[in-house]
């Protein structure tokens, strides 16, 4: 009975026929101050570190600055395009596909329609930073947040961009495709099921329904708002995720990270944190694990399985959309059955 409930109320209610568009008023818990758009933030930032950045160099003498501007440009021109592939996505949904599609796609039963979303996530190319306002929109479209979140774990890890960069990277190694497509797969399935038993719905403060259904507005102008709105709300929590990462970078010298790669156990601990920190792109990362010649094979696995699902940008990203809250409970809960599948995956690597 208690779990009954509890499925239930992690399910959205049924769309409000009122609703011209059938998209239905999504319960949410109020969005504090602070959380709004944050596009003047994402232009500040990389205006300041591009145009500044040299001048600020040269008046400090620090050449570290150097360093940290470059990689955090870097960061955020490697995300940009798929941010916007993400929130093209992401208003698309929003516009143009009724709440009844989602109904005929997914199956009724959670339980079951989280391994159906897992395996949708193999057909979108995109890294991290597009799965966040598509799983947004999901569930303001009726979709068990179960599956969404599902989506979200699997889209960036398992599609077949991500596939044949690993390929390329590990040439003659098709076992770390194999054992990456399969961790990153169960652990995206399992946090979805993890979500349906133990998740609370005052964690998960449901992505804001913004304006799109002004009077007299049609499709496309529909498309259009929500385009800007979640482009502006995730551009500016990249942008603070970029700069952690190019922190970290600029901070903690290769050495320290030497000293935990000779221990099994360690190693495979350090590279899943870096794989946090770092926050490579997931169509890159496998190019950056092949280059941890002093891991071993389940420490690399561990890093390309683990910065797609938890890295700097998308704890920022997933605070914006969904809330501190739940970005702090599902990404430790992420993170370590993440490790746990690619232990077990690794060992069965040769």
């Amino acid at each position: 009975m208690a779990e009954g409930v509890a499925r239930a109320a992690m399910t959205p209610p049924p769309p409000d026929p009122s609703d011209p568009d059938g998209e239905g008023a999504v319960p949410r818990r109020p969005r504090r101050a602070g959380t709004g758009p944050a596009g003047p933030l994402v232009v500040g930032a990389v205006v300041v570190a591009v145009l500044a950045g040299p001048w600020a160099e040269r008046l400090s003498g620090l050449a570290a600055l150097g360093a940290w501007r470059t990689l955090l440009v870097s960061i955020v021109v490697q995300g940009v395009p798929f941010l916007i592939l993400g929130t093209v996505v992401s208003a698309g949904i929003g516009a143009f596909i009724p709440p009844r599609v989602f109904a005929r796609i997914l199956p009724r039963n959670p339980v079951l329609a989280v391994p159906v979303a897992g395996a949708a996530g193999m057909v979108l190319p995109g890294c991290e930073c597009a799965s966040v306002p598509v799983a947004g929109s999901l569930m303001r479209r009726g979709v068990a947040p179960a599956a969404a979140l599902t989506f979200l774990l699997a889209a960036p890890a398992v599609n077949p961009v991500v596939l044949v960069s690993t390929a390329i990277a590990f040439p003659g190694k098709p076992e770390m495709v194999a054992a990456r497509f399969g961790a990153s797969l169960v652990t995206s399935v399992v946090m979805g099921w993890l979500w349906i038993r133990w998740g609370r719905a005052e964690w998960l403060r449901l992505p804001a329904r913004h304006a799109q259904h002004a009077p007299g507005a049609g499709r496309l102008e529909a498309f259009r708002r929500g385009l800007q709105h979640d482009f502006l709300q995730a551009g500016g929590f990249l942008v603070i995720g970029a700069m952690a990462a190019a922190t970290f970078n600029v901070l903690v010298p290769p050495s320290v990270l030497e000293t935990f790669s000779g221990s099994p156990w360690l190693g495979v601990l350090v590279a899943a944190a870096l794989a946090v920190l770092l926050s490579v792109c997931s169509e890159a990362d496998a190019f950056v694990a092949a280059s941890f010649t002093g891991f071993s094979p389940t420490a690399r696995l561990a890093f390309m399985v683990v910065g797609p699902m938890v890295d700097m940008k998308l704890i920022a990203l997933q605070s914006g959309a969904f809330g501190r809250a739940f970005a702090v409970r599902f990404c430790a809960a992420t993170f370590v059955v993440a490790v746990l599948c690619c232990v077990l995956v690794g060992g069965v690597l040769p």
